[in-house]
């Protein structure tokens, strides 16, 4: 008997089976999505991108990297982490995507490149357009803040692994910067000062922690706060701020052909706080001061500290308290950097200095060799002041 199966009458009727969307994959619902996205990704595009949203893959143009003298590319990966929580549970999808615009692309500026192109990725239990959408059009209208076209992404339905209305998302971007222009540790030198840069609240890090407090504590995300002037679950949603062109603004206005800007290295605050993300900017055989009291934390710190009895150790060892972004900048260019960054309407102050290790005394809590880079320390003094 042959194995081959055996051809089926045009006129039989169909066999009643098992189909993609009775298995949870609802394809259609996935072409409405993106059709619902499609206006808000097309308003990202620059002149640079070529051809139209819905291709296998993004293509933009790069002949102007024929006048870099060597071009490097620089790329980051990231993802909004335990924040969708917070959204899923209130029914707000439109903010998410910014936070991870900030999380990915603010890491490609840290090394002084520009954006190129960035991409997203979401997984759900199930595909509800509308809410893809939002997730989407909150992503497209951060990429065209920072001037960054939103070039390709996928949304893909997991049935039986997420719940219905579960998602995730992630993203990468990639850079450009000029090889001699590159901003890091190899520039910054004992002399140099500390420019913080304000955050906008929690930004993306550290909701494990901060869930858990709220829900110890018992607060329901509708809860009016009066020392946040709102509601507990619309400041826990304040989108994480976009540095890239503060960034790139102080670069550029300070810096010219024949002289490298006197911005010497960028330090992005996210998981692990101020500290350890400073000290993976600073070489080896120095170390920066930063004393506690030279800021005021913004109230949602200070909830979280005492909501939880959280020790002020963990708490800087997990938020960023504050401050979003570090620059590390010449001496003679500070009062410049600080007016660059008013200018870019983003809160800013100085934040400590650049000493010889072996000529400094620390004060406080020394943090150094962190995110498995060998390189400088930071010193943590003095008391928080709280609002």
């Amino acid at each position: 008997m042959s194995s081959h199966p055996q051809p089926v009458p045009e006129s039989a009727p169909a066999a009643a089976g098992t189909t993609y969307a009775a298995a949870g994959v609802d394809t259609a619902a996935g072409d409405r999505a993106v059709e619902l996205m499609r206006a808000s990704v097309a308003a990202t595009m620059t002149p640079a991108v070529v051809g139209e949203v819905g291709g296998f893959a993004g293509l933009v143009d790069v002949s102007a990297l024929r006048d870099y003298r060597r071009p490097l590319l620089a790329t980051s990966t990231d993802g909004v982490g335990t924040k969708v929580a917070i959204a899923q549970a209130l029914g707000v999808h439109d903010t998410i995507g910014q936070d991870l615009v900030g999380m990915v692309v603010d890491d490609i500026v840290v090394v002084g490149a520009r954006p190129l192109l960035m991409t997203d990725y979401i997984a759900c239990g199930r595909v509800v357009p509308e809410r893809i959408a939002d997730i989407v059009r909150g992503v497209a209208t951060a990429c065209a803040a920072v001037g960054t076209p939103l070039l390709g992404g996928e949304t893909a339905e997991h049935p039986g692994l997420m719940e219905a209305d579960e998602y995730d998302l992630a993203g990468a971007a990639t850079g450009v910067v000029e090889a001699d222009r590159v901003l890091g540790p190899e520039r910054v030198r004992p002399g140099d000062v500390l420019i913080a840069l304000a955050s906008s609240g929690l930004h993306s890090n550290g909701y494990s922690l901060v869930r858990r407090v709220i829900a110890d504590a018992g607060w329901g995300l509708e809860r009016q706060v009066p020392e946040l002037g709102r509601t507990l679950g619309e400041e826990l949603l304040e989108p994480t701020r976009l540095y890239t062109k503060a960034c790139l603004a102080m670069i550029g206005a300070l810096g010219s052909e024949a002289a490298p800007s006197p911005i010497h290295a960028l330090s992005h605050v996210t998981g692990g706080g101020l500290a350890a993300n400073l000290a993976r900017v600073l070489p080896a055989g120095t170390i920066a001061d930063v004393d506690r009291s030279g800021w005021v934390i913004p109230p949602v710190f200070d909830l979280v500290r005492h909501l939880g009895s959280v020790p002020w150790e963990d708490l800087e060892g997990t938020l960023n308290l504050g401050v979003g972004m570090v620059a590390v900048v010449a001496p003679d260019s500070a009062e410049a950097v600080l007016r660059v960054a008013q200018g870019s309407e983003m809160s800013a102050w100085v934040l400590g200095g650049v000493h010889e290790a072996q000529a400094y005394e620390p004060q406080g809590r020394v943090v150094a060799g962190t995110k498995g880079v060998d390189g400088g320390a930071v010193d943590v003094f003095g008391r928080y002041r709280t609002a």
